[in-house]
């Protein structure tokens, strides 16, 4: 999608900014482009990551149900990028509907110019297109309903302003919670039967797909790409040393995949070990398995030298994970916001 069809079709009234290009993707040679984007914007918004060019090639070579040829839109001012933005779809299985994800990141410099509002437009416009594609072909059935989703930290306030103004409602909330130290850490076996085993490269399908079982229930529920697993293989977090996987001959019972950004450590000088991805299929819950995963887990990184964890947790999640991550020693430490609205075909 080149930069005029952009223009003419997606925006019939541009910002004020005579210099302002919108363009499509070009390829490999906008990922130095959208990174300057991404690192300028999150000091601003308060976020805390540490991206390299090294991830945006490994995360773009998995995408899904994302073309990177329609479904993105750059902004341009004297060939500088100053924001971009991405969409992508899946079927929401928990609630039976279509859901159109956007992203979008706008230099603090650039903001308050409505380039964040005619980003939005793109997105919204170029996913209500999907969403009727797919209806047409018969991909998806045509009672099923479609919304846009957008997830948002508390202190990114241009973002949340920005959502709020286009009709966007607040509609679930998310925590990240921290364990400041790695003291005292509970000693919580596994019930019996069950087994912590070295990972193995085989083990790969099966722990992805006990992962998608687990959280079958869980609100908000869509099943995790086999893309995300074979992106996640060349992630420079990858260390599935760190995991702890509890087996029952050869059934997985649950999971916790722990990793190390080394890089967000070095960044923010800290020493901190993620415990995330924690699940308990059915017939194994309710007999102490996620405390157990989260014990083994918390003493993996401790002897790797980190000094405390984190995790995200839905706040509102009915198996109880809020409370047990908080007997365990974690802390809130700050919300993040879904925000929602329905698709108008």
């Amino acid at each position: 999608m080149d930069t005029m069809l952009i223009n003419k079709m997606m925006f019939p009234s541009l910002p004020g900014l005579p210099d302002l290009v919108l363009r499509g993707f070009r390829g490999a040679e906008d990922y130095p482009k959208m990174l300057a984007c991404i690192n300028g914007s999150k000091a601003a918004d308060g976020v805390e990551r540490s991206d390299k060019l090294e991830d945006i090639i490994n995360n773009y070579a998995h995408l899904h149900h994302c073309n990177t040829e329609t479904d993105m839109c750059l902004a341009e001012v004297d060939e500088q990028a100053v924001g971009y933005s991405r969409v992508w779809w899946e079927i929401d299985e928990f609630a039976r509907q279509w859901t159109g994800f956007q992203v979008a990141f706008v230099l603090p410099e650039w903001r308050r110019k409505g380039i964040g509002s005619a980003l939005m437009h793109f997105n919204e416009a170029r996913l209500a297109q999907i969403f009727s594609e797919l209806k047409a072909t018969g991909e998806i059935p045509a009672e099923i309903p479609g919304v846009y989703d957008n997830f948002a930290e508390e202190s990114a306030r241009d973002t949340t302003n920005l959502l709020e103004r286009r009709g966007y409602k607040a509609i679930r909330y998310a925590f990240s919670m921290v364990r400041p130290d790695l003291e005292n850490i509970p000693n919580c076996p596994l019930p019996e039967g069950l087994e912590v085993r070295p990972y193995q490269p085989e083990h790969l399908r099966k722990i992805w797909e006990a992962s998608n079982e687990a959280f079958k229930d869980h609100w908000g529920y869509i099943a995790e790409p086999w893309e995300e697993y074979e992106r996640l293989q060349n992630d420079s977090s990858f260390d599935p040393t760190l995991w702890r996987v509890a087996w029952e001959g050869d059934q997985v019972a649950g999971m916790v995949l722990s990793f190390i950004n080394k890089a967000e450590n070095a960044e923010y000088g800290r020493l901190r070990g993620y415990t995330e991805n924690i699940c308990v299929r059915r017939p194994w819950r309710k007999r102490g398995v996620a405390r157990a995963l989260i014990a083994l887990s918390l003493q993996a990184i401790k002897v790797r030298g980190m000094t405390e964890a984190a995790l995200g947790v839905d706040a509102e999640n009915l198996s109880g994970a809020l409370g047990l991550y908080e007997s365990m020693g974690y802390r809130v430490v700050r919300r993040s916001t879904i925000y929602r609205k329905p698709v108008s075909e």
